[in-house]
């Protein structure tokens, strides 16, 4: 998936409220940019991180430029959590995921479960429906001279849990749900669920595993340029 051109290189000087990032941009001009990220960022938030922009000519947009990439641990980390479902939609299409090949069709946000949206749902005739819910990950907590353990979430996320029970439902009705986890980040070999952030979602998962629920991991190959898939990670329900 190619990021928007140009990016713009600056200096995280704060983010707050979440959704706010003050950012001294290159020129020395400073300025708030859109966050595009709810979660706390664990390490992804430190005043002096270099950081890349992109920026709309939408009018419309009270804060025309949106945090994209922030640099940590020595690469890049991706911190836009509405990019995830591009980068996979993308993959699906062009059958990089060899267990989601053989659907003839694919949309997006299709309602479903209470007041959800999923984020793809594949069809067809002959093999029936696939509900994918798609989550970012961006939280490392190990040191980073070790080999790299992701983690999700890094915050108490209840949607999630939602999610969770929603795609079990599907399970139900004879379709398929698979859960996709994409790391937008290069420097993790293996993936795991933060317990201790959120042990409720951690339960919520085990119990829709043992129901039949699919879960996915691929980390991403960044660059100033694009994200896309790179390899499947390792994961371990326990």
């Amino acid at each position: 998936m190619q990021l928007p051109k140009p990016l713009y290189c600056g200096t995280l000087i704060k983010r707050y409220k979440r959704f706010l990032a003050d950012i001294r941009l290159e020129s020395g001009e400073e300025i708030t940019a859109h966050c595009p990220n709810p979660g706390r960022m664990t390490g992804l938030s430190d005043p002096g991180s270099r950081v890349w922009l992109s920026y709309s000519l939408n009018a419309n947009r009270k804060l025309p430029f949106t945090l994209e990439l922030i640099e940590a641990g020595g690469g890049l980390v991706g911190v836009n959590t509405h990019l995830p479902n591009k980068i996979v939609r993308e993959a699906i299409e062009e059958q990089k995921i060899t267990t989601l090949n053989g659907y003839s069709s694919l949309r997006t946000e299709v309602k479903y479960g209470e007041k959800s949206r999923i984020d793809i749902l594949l069809e067809d005739t002959n093999i029936g429906r696939c509900w994918i819910e798609i989550k970012n990950v961006h939280l490392r907590r190990d040191h980073l001279r070790s080999k790299g353990v992701a983690e999700f979430p890094d915050s108490v996320t209840a949607r999630g849990s939602r999610h969770i029970n929603n795609l079990v439902d599907q399970l139900k009705m004879g379709d398929r749900s698979i859960l996709v986890f994409v790391i937008q980040r290069m420097d993790c070999i293996d993936f795991k669920i933060a317990k201790d952030i959120d042990p409720l979602y951690y339960q919520t998962l085990q119990r829709g595993i043992e129901a039949g629920l699919e879960v996915l991991c691929f980390d991403t190959d960044i660059s100033l340029s694009s994200i896309s898939l790179r390899d499947s990670v390792s994961f371990s329900a326990h």
